[in-house]
């Protein structure tokens, strides 16, 4: 009796659900589910993934690139505003355009050569009568190179003036290099000439100016370029080095943004500080020249040898400088004159920008971008990322047009105008827009030069977005092999992490950097620089060679950099892959426990290199240990929760929170009084920073200080910069909480 119950009550069982189930699948849930449910809860869609990569085309970045670097193309130029009206008609296509495209005029303050009067390097002997000229101009190779608007070589900002003086050689141009010179020369009244490197560009004369220097060359040396070739036999346009004459131009200020316009758009109205007020520029006249002008200066020099680390490729034992030249030299008693004038003045720039709206958030936005402007053709920098840029909005925008897709969250596209200056292209947007929507923008990523080489994916990147860029780089074919991005990667440039094992280096965004700058330092907002980059272990090359000159075209490009235009393509598969994990997934691919590996390794370096030092100060750094492990901590407990959950059951309101927590962690740490002696910087973990140690900026940059100085105020900063970056920890940590 007992089992014909059981049964009966497991028939009438086992009839129930496949009723419930005939019935769960017989209804339309469609017309009893409204529409903003079903695309509040749709996460990113992996076949559209697949489209977009499938649709990436090397001829098409190829032809990018053609149009881009026709000709030269340097801010404020014809040729500049040639590429806006170009970028416009390509994101105003009513096939394969954005929803709306746009221009935003800003007026700068930007620094020129003179046409009519070039600027002048030369040798004189005591009766003023001129015994050598550099270079005016680079060698011309290909027709490119003729083009009348390719721009003389100056340094931007290099004030104008008239000045000679005994020449010396200052290696990098460091106050340590100037210090040791200046132990044994009286340096008031010479001129110093410096290689790249080591130093930025306007530092080199600014520690010049402290030492009484009163003009500065600085050249290209052929052993940090060019593997120490010097023939033109051996350079381009036979190889990638950069030839004799060959100069890298470049901006000479420090400071990112208008210089007159600090910390405000620079528009019509905008208020302007005085040009006497302005900071971060050389103070003394300042001009790059070649290498084969550079040997014939520095290879007569008389004095002491250089120090072997201050050597170099040229033909000659590197010497001090007596200061000036050996008495066995037709340029014995001579001085170096420098004839500079530069004049500065204010020209309209362009930032043009784009936007595909989302369909669920429109009010949350990913940015995507990189600058426009060059110093001449410009073909890597930056016109190799604008060809990737233009391609992927070319298929989203088709895709779109086509109604086959639209992004969840907002995507803006940014074409900067004026980077090459030190405006780091964003900034004066920044300033005026995204400062207001920072709180709204999940995350930024900069293509700027796509592809320096063709070996291997480079990645900077904020701690949290690593994870995304991994995911996309592990989808993502590496040119001419048979592996993966991110195997690729790893095999190139790794790491041991102590989550994941031997993992790609993703390198952290520290400094001043490119047009992420403004994004990460001074708003907070988690961003990433990706590109494609040569083989480290076959080159000593600083960046390419043929940077920030006449010689970067699309002839080299095609011939040396990327002839198959395959790197583009990758480069252009990854960043686009992550821009759409970014705007369509549903909980945003950022780990906060990678965040916290980071700050574990800031924290051993700083540990091993501080504590001891610390602690003979009466200065703990407890709180700063206990600050990283709650931080470690409660990231881990979110890692968790997010893994537990199942978020397409969750309230559109409960994924909204963890969006923000995961967005919105950047900005937890940002103190706009942490660093008040530099400029645009409040990101307390990445800001700039001169100490070698890599670990948190301030507390490096102070400690140093007070070893050198032995000062209590200065050990009392130490102490408060441990005090500013334990508590920064410790808030960004409480932001990851549910609640307080």
């Amino acid at each position: 009796m007992l089992k014909e119950v059981l049964l009966g009550v497991l028939t009438g069982a086992v009839a129930l659900t496949i009723g419930i189930l005939l019935g769960h699948f017989a209804i339309d849930k469609g017309s009893s589910v409204p529409d903003w449910v079903r695309d509040a809860s749709r996460d990113v869609d992996e076949s559209i993934i697949e489209k977009f990569l499938a649709e990436l085309d090397t001829n098409q970045l190829r032809e990018n690139l053609r149009e881009l670097t026709k000709v030269p193309h340097m801010a404020t130029t014809p040729g500049d505003e040639a590429t806006v009206d170009f970028m416009l008609k390509r994101w105003q296509d009513p096939n394969t355009g954005l929803d709306s495209a746009w221009r935003e005029n800003y007026k700068v303050y930007l620094s020129f050569p003179n046409k009519t009067s070039p600027n002048k390097v030369s040798v004189v002997d005591p009766a003023n009568t001129v015994q050598f000229t550099a270079r005016e101009r680079e060698k011309v190779y290909k027709p490119d190179q003729e083009d009348p608007e390719v721009v003389q070589p100056y340094a931007a900002y290099s004030p104008a003036g008239n000045v000679k003086g005994k020449l010396v050689y200052a290696n990098q141009g460091k106050m340590s290099d100037y210090e040791l010179l200046n132990r044994t020369l009286d340096l008031t009244g010479t001129i110093a000439i410096t290689r790249y490197g080591g130093e930025g560009r306007s530092k080199k004369a600014i520690n010049a100016a402290k030492f009484g220097i009163v003009g500065v060359l600085v050249y290209t040396e052929p052993y940090d370029m060019n593997d120490g070739l010097v023939s033109e036999s051996e350079t381009y346009p036979h190889s990638w080095y950069l030839p004799p004459s060959g100069v890298e131009r470049g901006s000479y200020n420090i400071d990112f943004g208008d210089l007159l316009t600090p910390y405000l758009a620079a528009k019509d109205d905008t208020y302007r500080i005085p040009k006497e007020d302005i900071t971060g520029i050389p103070p003394i006249p300042a001009q790059p020249i070649g290498f084969e002008d550079a040997e014939r200066l520095i290879c007569e020099l008389d004095g002491d040898d250089a120090p072997n680390e201050w050597q170099g490729s040229l033909n000659c034992t590197y010497k001090l400088g007596g200061p000036g030249f050996k008495s066995t030299s037709t340029f014995n008693n001579s001085n170096v004159h420098l004839d500079i004038y530069n004049t500065e003045r204010l020209e309209y720039s362009a930032n043009v920008m784009g936007i595909i709206r989302g369909s669920v958030e429109p009010d949350r936005y990913v940015i995507y971008g990189n600058h426009r402007d060059s110093w001449v053709h410009g073909a890597i920098d930056p016109s190799s990322g604008t060809a990737v840029m233009l391609e992927i909005t070319r298929v989203l925008g088709k895709m779109v047009k086509e109604g086959k897709w639209r992004p969840r969250r907002s995507i803006i596209f940014g074409s900067w105008g004026a980077e090459e200056f030190g405006l780091i292209g964003s900034a004066e947007y920044t300033e005026e827009y995204f400062s207001k929507l920072s709180e709204r923008t999940v995350a930024y990523i900069n293509v700027d030069i796509s592809v320096f080489a063709n070996a291997t994916l480079r990645a900077s990147a904020s701690p949290a977005a690593q994870s995304v860029i991994f995911t996309a780089s592990k989808q993502v074919k590496a040119p001419g092999t048979t592996t993966t991005v991110y195997e690729n990667w790893k095999q190139y440039s790794n790491r041991t992490s102590p989550n994941y094992g031997i993992i790609p280096n993703v390198g952290f965004l520290t400094g001043a950097g490119s047009d992420y700058a403004a994004f990460m330092h001074y708003l907070g907002i988690t961003s990433m620089d990706i590109s494609y980059f040569y083989d480290r272990s076959k080159t000593r090359a600083r960046i390419y060679p043929a940077y920030h000159t006449a010689y970067d075209t699309f002839d080299y490009a095609s011939t040396y950099i990327d002839p198959g235009f395959t790197s583009h393509q990758a480069v252009a598969r990854t960043a686009g892959n992550v821009l759409l994990r970014l705007a369509d997934s549903l909980l945003l691919p950022f780990n906060c426990s990678d965040y916290a590996e980071s700050l574990d390794q800031y924290l051993g370096q700083a540990v091993t290199a501080f504590e001891e030092k610390l602690a003979a100060k009466g200065i703990s750094m407890e709180p700063l240990k206990k600050a990283v492990q709650l931080f470690r901590d409660t990231a881990a407990k979110l890692d968790r929760l997010i893994r537990d959950s199942d978020l397409a059951k969750e309230t559109p309101l409960k994924v909204r929170q963890m969006n923000d927590q995961l967005m919105l962690l950047d900005r937890a740490f940002l103190d706009p009084l942490a660093f008040p002696e530099q400029y645009g910087f409040r990101h307390v973990i990445w800001a700039s920073r001169s100490s070698s140690v890599p670990t948190f900026p301030g507390l490096a940059d102070a400690v140093e200080k007070a070893e050198s100085t032995g000062l209590k105020e200065d050990w009392d900063q130490a102490h408060k910069h441990i005090s500013i970056v334990t508590q920064a920890i410790a808030g960004a940590a409480h932001t990851l909480d549910d609640v307080i």
